[in-house]
């Protein structure tokens, strides 16, 4: 315990430590948290365990705001106790998806630079108690955050009082890797100071009134490991499709071989498609992203990475035992900041990134939906694939042209559900090809969109539907019967095929 209470450089605060049991038992029904996390990383994990366990003696509800998913399966935990109203901004838990699709907790979907605005703004409930990680607490009570920032520092800023869990499983390394920065208000707000990546505009800790801390709870515990799936054979595919397309680029004479500030959206097939820059010849690459996965550290390692701007790291655990054991080499390269800065508007467009995010399916006018399954049924969520994809200098949504062992196709005649509008997608990759969009009336992207980027086995299907289409005329020709019967026929028979000829039974 005393080595711990060294994590506690303000001596005034040493008397605050109490058991997790004791905070939890601060948290009444009704109440907002603001909890640390983005993408299973940096999340507060003693806490909410011991609300679980409140939770099998006693009934209360609480809406439970982070910066992404949580580790630790928590989402899960709280979905089967029961005690979660509304949840936002993302999430990515199976249990916890199929609570939401069946009613059983409101979920609000936007976009991950919008959080702190609409705290900072009121209109979302205040928060009663954040809930923050630390790797440690400053001498002037600054709170030094590990693996994750999110939406930490609008949380702490903004509660009635702040819980903070002191992990001792991160070590104290990991603080100078954050850059905290409040842009202020809105209509009162100096452009933000950030010219590159790797630039530095703001302090290490998150500066709060330490009278605001009502506790302080030391943790044990490393952060949850990714799940996401290594590269396959079509992911590969893919990363060489848009490869050819940067490459292009440079001949044109849009780019160089060190491209621009590159953003790669969380999932695996992301992950797999910057993976596939290892062996190119891009060099002194830097990153301007949401969420560094391990793609970015084997660039790292491969010498070709000159920075890395992130909010959140979440690595397998192979590569987080590498980092931990490397931490002082990779933190030369690592800039940490809160997620309304790594995502905001205003600095991607300034930054002129290269934003690749995932699709769940595209249309045939280059519609992208992110985030419904069959357009009812929330998948995680739409993250920050729209903050880059509106503001980035080539918005790249990738995704494999075949789902469910091909009875569904990712290219359709009108997707399901639009989170990025055919303005804001500029090229599509599949293991098939790539499209590049822009410049394009919508039946200019048609021809692209179906012969480079669909499975050839739905292609005829395609252009049946678009033949027929475009004999009703129109700027952006559509059936507006059969604009989703394919999403009808998945719904009724467990494809999108007209016959089940082409799905495969593994």
């Amino acid at each position: 315990m005393e080595g711990q209470l060294d994590r506690i450089r303000r001596d005034s605060l040493k008397n605050k430590v109490v058991s997790a049991e004791e905070a939890a038992s601060w948290i009444e029904d009704g109440m907002t948290l603001g909890l640390s996390g983005f993408t299973r990383a940096g999340d507060a994990k003693a806490i909410p365990e011991a609300l679980v366990k409140r939770a099998e003696t006693e009934t209360f509800k609480v809406n439970v705001f982070t910066g992404a998913s949580l580790g630790h399966d928590i989402d899960k935990l709280f979905t089967e106790a029961g005690i979660v109203d509304k949840r936002l901004p993302f999430q990515a838990d199976p249990t916890m998806r199929k609570g939401i699709n069946n009613g059983e907790l409101l979920f609000v979907d936007h976009h991950l630079s919008n959080t702190s605005e609409l705290v900072r703004g009121g209109v979302l409930p205040q928060i009663d108690i954040a809930v923050i990680e630390a790797v440690a607490i400053a001498e002037d009570g600054s709170i030094i955050p590990s693996t994750s920032i999110g939406n930490s520092l609008i949380y702490a800023e903004h509660a009635k009082a702040i819980i903070v869990e002191i992990n001792v499983a991160h070590s104290e390394e990991w603080e100078g890797v954050h850059d905290i920065y409040d842009p202020g208000v809105l209509g009162d707000r100096e452009p933000i100071p950030l010219k590159h990546p790797d630039e530095r505009i703001g302090t290490y800790g998150i500066p709060i009134d330490p009278e605001k801390i009502a506790g302080i709870v030391l943790t044990e515990e490393y952060d949850s490991f990714s799940t996401i799936d290594q590269p396959d054979d079509e992911t590969e595919v893919m990363a060489e499709h848009l490869l050819q397309f940067l490459r292009s680029e440079i001949k044109a004479g849009r780019l160089t071989n060190e491209l621009a500030p590159l953003q790669s959206g969380i999932g695996s097939q992301a992950n797999a498609v910057l993976h596939g820059m290892i062996n190119s010849e891009f060099e002194n690459l830097e990153l301007y992203s949401e969420v560094l996965q391990d793609s970015v550290f084997e660039l790292i390692d491969a010498g070709k990475v000159k920075s890395a701007s992130c909010t959140s790291i979440t690595v397998t655990e192979e590569r987080m035992n590498k980092l931990r054991n490397n931490l002082s080499f990779y933190k030369e390269k690592i800039v940490m900041r809160p997620q309304e800065i790594s995502n905001h508007p205003e600095v991607i467009r300034r930054l002129g990134t290269i934003s690749i995010n995932t699709a769940l399916e595209f249309d045939i006018y280059g519609n992208v939906n992110s985030t419904h399954v069959t357009g009812t049924k929330m998948m995680n969520g739409i993250g920050g694939s729209g903050d880059f994809a509106r503001n980035a200098r080539l918005a790249i949504f990738v995704t494999k042209s075949l789902a469910k062992k091909g009875a569904i196709s990712s290219c359709v005649p009108f997707v399901s559900h639009v989170d990025h509008t055919e303005h804001d997608v500029d090229i599509i990759v599949t293991e098939q090809g790539y499209a590049d969009l822009r410049g394009l009336a919508p039946k200019e992207r048609v021809p692209l969109i179906i012969n480079q980027c669909a499975h050839p086995s739905f292609r005829d299907e395609l252009w049946a539907y678009y033949e027929e289409a475009a004999l009703r005329g129109g700027h952006t020709p559509h059936i507006l019967e059969k604009a989703l019967s394919w999403h009808i026929r998945l719904s009724e028979t467990g494809t999108m095929r007209e016959s089940k000829e082409g799905v495969t039974h593994q």
